[in-house]
């Protein structure tokens, strides 16, 4: 609810819209790219002669239904890689207005480690999904089986990543603890992973959730 109040705040909204800029960038090119590449593999098969021999444009279309599904599988992964980039400036935002003591004790990350940070975490959330997705076909027939694995992984990723982005600026050595729990990291991964299912709702989730990651940080760590 802290992080909801801050949204009409300045520098989050800037922070928002340069985020949302970025992640529809990225999501276009690609699906741009996607779309090449299943049309590639199609005609590599040779369904482009076989199947859709007269069909016109179907096995374009077919390439990009096939882009778009896997886009929307990997949307949580292109817009926490995003987040993650700008999640200093949203914590910097929450700090300054609520634990302006905490923000001038923080440590500043450098560009290569935001970058590495980033990538790290893209990189686990696509090999943790990719791992999952055996089970989440065999899960179909379920009706609801898919879904609530899919957000299980994606909250125990998301809710480590939202830690990570704060308590990487505040702790003392490496080895040093975040005082959130791994119940609370699952809570707030959790909600914010079923954010990112909802059309619209899933651009203001990451930095929802950067914001929410601050304050439960800090109120944890004061205590």
């Amino acid at each position: 609810m802290l992080a909801i109040g801050q949204l009409a705040d300045g520098k989050v909204l800037r922070i928002l819209f340069k985020s949302i800029g970025v992640t529809i960038v990225a999501f276009v090119a690609l699906a741009w790219a996607g779309w090449y590449a299943f049309d590639a593999a199609l005609e590599w098969l040779g369904l482009g002669d076989a199947m859709f021999t007269g069909a016109g444009n179907l096995r374009e279309v077919a390439s990009a239904l096939l882009a778009l599904t896997g886009l929307w599988l990997t949307w949580r992964i292109t817009a926490m890689a995003v987040i993650q980039f700008y999640a200093e400036d949203v914590v910097h935002a929450v700090e300054a207005r609520h634990y302006p003591h905490a923000a001038s004790a923080a440590r500043e990350l450098t560009f290569a480690e935001q970058m590495r940070n980033s990538l790290r975490g893209a990189g686990r959330a696509l090999l943790a999904n990719l791992i999952a997705l055996p089970f989440a076909l065999a899960l179909l027939f379920t009706g609801v089986g898919t879904a609530l694995l899919f957000w299980l992984v994606n909250a125990l990723l998301v809710g480590r990543e939202l830690q990570d982005m704060v308590w990487l600026r505040h702790r003392q050595q490496p080895q040093d603890l975040c005082p959130v729990s791994k119940w609370e990291r699952f809570v707030l991964g959790g909600v914010v992973a079923a954010m990112l299912a909802v059309p619209f709702v899933n651009f203001l989730a990451p930095v929802l959730g950067a914001a929410g990651a601050a304050h439960l940080v800090h109120r944890k760590n004061a205590c």
